[in-house]
């Protein structure tokens, strides 16, 4: 590597420095150098102070050019040169050089050899950012895999075997395996989300969040209905979705809602609102329109489809058939 180093510089210095950051990288990952170690490494072949940030691991390491790890309390220049550590990532590895200008071969290459060594590094000693391989969520996911193999995949995941987990399962996209923190966000569009259990019952939530996803909605006029549909809140409404088959003939009173859809346009917005309120003046000022307007609606719904809709008993069909319109849908 050295003779061809030289060779190369003799042709051409960037390509020849370039040579020589690769095999000291090389040496660092055979000889299963820190954070600190590559991080040094990186400021000291650049010449200018290295800096990295993994949020999600809580690692902080800032190395100045003479070798020395010291804070200087400066945030983070977007103009510096820097790399990810995993594809698409945001930047985590920064050289700290003031020009703003594009990055020489140099610079590139400490960078790319530098933020591989520290990815492997900490995927070894803090795991992998959570649920961002998919092959490591199947394993997780599977019932059939034996309970050692889920659990290596769960640590691969950078989740914690001891504390409890959830299985979100997105209309369109792979399920995500994320911590059950109660603070947690709402996750955007249409998602299912399963109960929070322990790694080893993961598979149990990837289920239940399945069946949470066949109830969720567009949330528009047309298909009335929350995006985000919890598992644990369903309760014994999701024993429907062993009863309708998505894509088969619907039941009765969903026919009977479509038909009735299709006559009135603003029917199907109106009837979530009175099944998904606490009463006919909340469900009017849900929709905007004022009481006596939703009455006259009513009248109009319970002549199309064929039941009463202001009784207990109707309201609860109701219900009832707004839950089955989702869950018939292919």
């Amino acid at each position: 590597m050295k003779e061809l180093a030289g060779r190369l510089t003799a042709l051409d210095p960037d390509a020849g420095a370039a040579v020589r950051v690769i095999a000291y990288f090389d040496r660092l990952a055979e000889a299963r150098a820190g954070l600190e170690a590559l991080v040094r490494g990186a400021a000291v072949l650049a010449g200018v102070p290295a800096r990295l940030v993994d949020v999600e691991r809580r690692v902080h390491v800032r190395v100045e050019a003479d070798g020395a790890r010291r804070e200087n309390g400066m945030p983070v220049d977007p103009a510096w040169p820097s790399a990810a550590l995993t594809p698409g990532g945001d930047p985590a590895l920064w050289l700290e050089r003031a020009e703003a200008a594009e990055p020489s071969v140099v610079d590139a290459v400490i960078l790319e050899r530098a933020a591989g060594a520290v990815r492997l590094v900490l995927d070894r000693t803090r795991g992998r950012a959570p649920a961002d391989d998919p092959a490591l969520v199947e394993t997780v996911l599977d019932a059939t895999a034996p309970e050692a193999a889920r659990l290596h995949a769960a640590r691969r995941l950078g989740l914690d075997t001891a504390a409890p987990a959830r299985v979100l399962v997105p209309l369109d996209g792979r399920p995500r395996i994320v911590p059950a923190h109660p603070a947690a966000e709402p996750p955007d569009g249409r998602v299912g989300v399963g109960s929070a259990v322990p790694v080893l019952d993961l598979p149990r939530s990837w289920a239940q969040a399945r069946v949470a996803l066949r109830f969720t909605a567009e949330g528009t006029a047309q298909d009335p209905g929350p995006g985000v549909v919890h598992a644990d809140e369903l309760g014994g409404i999701a024993l429907l979705a062993d009863l309708v088959v998505p894509g088969a003939e619907p039941p009765p009173d969903v026919q009977a809602l479509e038909a009735a859809a299709a006559a009135a346009p603003w029917l199907l917005a109106t009837l979530h609102a009175v099944a998904s309120t606490v009463s006919l003046r909340a469900a009017a000022a849900e929709i905007n329109v004022h009481h006596s307007t939703l009455q006259e609606r009513l009248a109009h719904a319970e002549h199309l489809l064929g039941w009463p809709l202001r009784t207990p008993q109707g309201r609860f069909r109701l219900g009832l058939a707004l839950a089955m319109r989702h869950l018939a849908r292919p």
